[in-house]
This record gives C-alpha cells, sequence and structure tokens, in this order.
C-alpha cells in the first residue's frame, strides 16, 4: 500500500527529542571539532554534529552497543528525526562511529568541550545558579576480570592541599618554638602496592564497606541545587579517594561558569580537614554528613574525654592533669602527651593506655577548628535542608544514570573511554533535564543564597 506521510507527521508532539531539540542548540558542535578535518581533500566525513547527536541518543536512551544504536536509528522514525535523516536516508554504519571516537576523539576534550556548553545553555535559561552545589561520586565497572591481575607499586595520588598544609605546618611549628621537619624539598607522594588489572590498568581496585570489589572508575559528579542540572563530571580510577580531585574541579567550575558558590553539600566522605580548610579559604560553606569516629577498644577511654583547652594549647584528661604540646609531626599533627611520672600513679591508667612508657598521647589537627566549625554547619536549620536535599539531587542523579542511561558498567576500555562516556551520559541526561526545567519555570525558587555572611534559606 502506497501512503503519502511526512516523517515529521510520525513523531508524536509531546516525545522527549522533540522536547530536547527545542532546549538544547546542538550548532556549537560544528565549529568545535573543526581542528580535526580537512576541508579540501579526501573522501566527505560524516557530519560531526550527526555523530555526537547519534552518541548523545545512545547515552540518552540507555543503548549501550554501538551497532544496537544503529539498528534503532534505521527503524525508529523519532531519532532519525532528531538527527535530520530522512525514511529513505541511509544510515552510517556503526564503524563509523567506533573509528572516529577511537582515531579523531580519542585523545581530545571534545567531550569536556561538549558538556560545557550544555551547561552554558542551561545557565543562559535560567536553570542554574551555582549558589549552592551537590557532589559525590558513585561506581562503574569495569570491562576487566577481577582474577586477572598484577601486584604493583605505585604513587598515592596528591590531594589539592598538600602544599598549603606544608606551609601550615612549618608556621605551626615556628609559633611553637620547633624547628622546620626535615628534608625541606616538596613532599613526594607515597607509595602504595595495589592490584593492577592486565585488561584494563588504568581501572582501579576498589575495596570499600558496602561497595562491591572489583576493578572500577569512579564518577565525581556535582549538580547544582536549583534543579539538579549537571555542572561538573570527572572520573578517576576507582581506588583514588573522593577528597582528591574535589577542590580542583570546585575551583574549574567557579572560573569555567563564574559561579559564585556560597555553600556546598557533601556527604560524609569528604568529612575531612583538607575539605573542610579549603572551603574556608574560598569563603564557602560546607555542610557534610556525620562521619563516626574510631572507637576505642573495649574499656578503654575515647580520645573524647580529653577536653581541649584552646588557651593553654593543653588536653585535660578525665583525672584533671594536662597534656602538654610536644610536636607536630609532617601530617599536620599536633602531638600532646602526658607526664609518664603521673600517670604511673593514676586510678586510670589501665583504662587510659597501654603504653610501655606509661604516657597517652592525644593529637589534634592544626586544622581541627575549621574542621569543628564544618561539622557544626550540619546542626543548623539551613544545613539540615541542605543535607536534606542531597537525596534530590545528586543522589537522585546517580540513581537516574544508572537506571535509564546505562552507567552502571564501563562501556569501553581506558581512563579517555570512561571520561568520555561519563561527560556525553551527562550532557544527555543534563538535557532530559531541561525539560522538566524548563516546564517548571520560576515555580522553584533558588534553595539558598548568601546574605551578610551567613546563609538564609527559602522555600
Amino acid at each position: 500500500m502506497l501512503e503519502m506521510v511526512t516523517l515529521d507527521s510520525l513523531v508524536p508532539p509531546d516525545h522527549l527529542v522533540r522536547k530536547i531539540d527545542a532546549a538544547v542548540d546542538f550548532s556549537f558542535i560544528q565549529p568545535l571539532v573543526e581542528g580535526p578535518y580537512c576541508a579540501d581533500n579526501g573522501r566527505p566525513a560524516l557530519d560531526p554534529t550527526l555523530m555526537f547527536k547519534a552518541l548523545f541518543l545512545g547515552y540518552l536512551f540507555g543503548i549501550r552497543s554501538e551497532r544496537h544504536l544503529v539498528r534503532e536509528i534505521e527503524v525508529n522514525v523519532a531519532y532519525r528525526w532528531f538527527l535530520r535523516l530522512g525514511l529513505t536516508d541511509k544510515v552510517f554504519d556503526a564503524s563509523t562511529l567506533s573509528q572516529n571516537r577511537g582515531r579523531r576523539y580519542n585523545d581530545s576534550d571534545v567531550a569536556q568541550q561538549i558538556f560545557d556548553r550544555v551547561v552554558e545553555q542551561a545557565i543562559g535559561k535560567g536553570l542554574v545558579d551555582g549558589t549552592v552545589l551537590y557532589t559525590d561520586s558513585t561506581h562503574l565497572k569495569a570491562n576487566a576480570n577481577k582474577n586477572r591481575y598484577d601486584q604493583r607499586v605505585i604513587a598515592k595520588s596528591r590531594a589539592d592541599y598538600w602544599d598549603a598544609l606544608d606551609a601550615a605546618i612549618d608556621a605551626d611549628r615556628a609559633a611553637h618554638g620547633k624547628k622546620p621537619l626535615k628534608p625541606a624539598a616538596p613532599r613526594e607522594p607515597d607509595a602504595k602496592v595495589t592490584k593492577v588489572s592486565r585488561t584494563d590498568p588504568d581501572a582501579g581496585y576498589m575495596v570499600r564497606d558496602g561497595k562491591p570489589k572489583g576493578f572500577f572508575y569512579l564518577d565525581h559528579r556535582t549538580v547544582d541545587g536549583r534543579l539538579g542540572i549537571i555542572t561538573d563530571t570527572h572520573v578517576t580510577p576507582a581506588n583514588v579517594h573522593d577528597t582528591i580531585p574535589y577542590l580542583g574541579r570546585l575551583d574549574r567550575q567557579r572560573g569555567r561558569f563564574g559561579f559564585d558558590v556560597g555553600a556546598v553539600g557533601l556527604d560524609a566522605g569528604y568529612a575531612t580537614t583538607g575539605i573542610a580548610k579549603g572551603l574556608e579559604d574560598r569563603g564557602i560553606l560546607g555542610v557534610t554528613g556525620y562521619r563516626r569516629t574510631t572507637r576505642p577498644k573495649p574499656g578503654m577511654m575515647a580520645r573524647k574525654e580529653f577536653t581541649y583547652d584552646a588557651d593553654c594549647d593543653t588536653h585535660r584528661c578525665p583525672a584533671g592533669e594536662n597534656l602538654a604540646y610536644a610536636t607536630t609531626d609532617r601530617n599536620g599533627y599536633r602531638q600532646y602527651k602526658s607526664d609518664p611520672q603521673v600517670c604511673r600513679d593514676c586510678p586510670l591508667r589501665d583504662a587510659c593506655t597501654t603504653n610501655a612508657k606509661v604516657q597517652r598521647t592525644i593529637t589534634r589537627h592544626i586544622w581541627s577548628d575549621v574542621r569543628d566549625e564544618v561539622d557544626g554547619h550540619r546542626l543548623t536549620p539551613w544545613g539540615k535542608r541542605i543535607c536534606k536535599r542531597r537525596k534530590e539531587t545528586v543522589e537522585r542523579s546517580f540513581a537516574d544514570a544508572k537506571q535509564l542511561h546505562g552507567h552502571r558498567y564501563a562501556r569501553f576500555r581506558g581512563l579517555i573511554g570512561a571520561r568520555t562516556q561519563c561527560q556525553l551520559a551527562a550532557a544527555a541526561q543534563k538535557s532530559a533535564g531541561f525539560v522538566n526545567g524548563m516546564k517548571a519555570g520560576n515555580r522553584l525558587p533558588a534553595f539558598c543564597c548568601l546574605g551578610a555572611g551567613h546563609v538564609q534559606t527559602f522555600f
């Protein structure tokens, strides 16, 4: 039967691809990728805008295989409409996608630039304000057998705040009349023995409480507190702690998009002195989850039973004796030690220390005051609201990514492939969020604003 139809009439007016096509302008892709293409010789190349929009469809609808994606484009009129392909137009081969990805874009930052441009469009539409940011990480299973590995010695990841910590240690020792630590050379990362996959050496072996063991990647994602739009995604091996890249990625967002960040919401994994100090230096209020302290051995006194006296710079034990300052180690901890002559006859000795010198040592980080202040934000009314919003923003973003966009597994081997996957998947998920955000319009007010040096919340 011969029927006269148009491609536009076959796509429902409320289809997701129509809404995204109206919300996102993809014309920036063509000038963005002019470098790798030759304009005056060779066979005509696949239109890069068409190629990236096709990959965009794969991440948007959770189609993991590029061959499967091409087959879906062939039979799905909505996909053809989105790619501006006619009903009789021949669809490109799946190898065209893989070859372009592997040869032309494998060592470029095109995916990052595409992600950034989509963020800029969200900012222009008033869907992102950058006042409150929420950050967390999730794991993606690497395409690697967890039983095939080699033991190797590698350098530990370097924290962003190490240089500032070294300077603070020298200043603290000088204030206490101590000589600078030697050697004075810049600190080198410590080495560790870890498992390295033979299949995908870039993946990291993850060992975390409540998490599966094996080779994974971590997607460190930041979302805006207004409508949950993703503003940053960064991939590392799974054996890199969440705090290592955090401050650097926060600075990148502030510089790249001009965010005036007032507060950040983080889980308990970010509750460290280094993060607290970094946020204070940037004038940002941090709200972190509760982190349980190490429990003492049964029958032994906990550290919290020793009261710190800031005026005298000492710790007072339950027996009323002072532990005087001894030194500051190269990890930034001040050591306070008791007098063995006093402890030897103390009735609480057996519950206090098992040290052969009959001496109790209490440590306190030089940035502990800042950490205590950040921990206190969690108990304020506005801090409780920020904590409550975590599950509605970054945690929901990860849940949607895993359930709808194939974010449970790394599709490619190597750090570059995993990073490209997360950036394009986040761009697709973010574009879907455009539809909901533009539908809500101005009915969702900004969650938090900064005024007169403190945060005020309103709904």
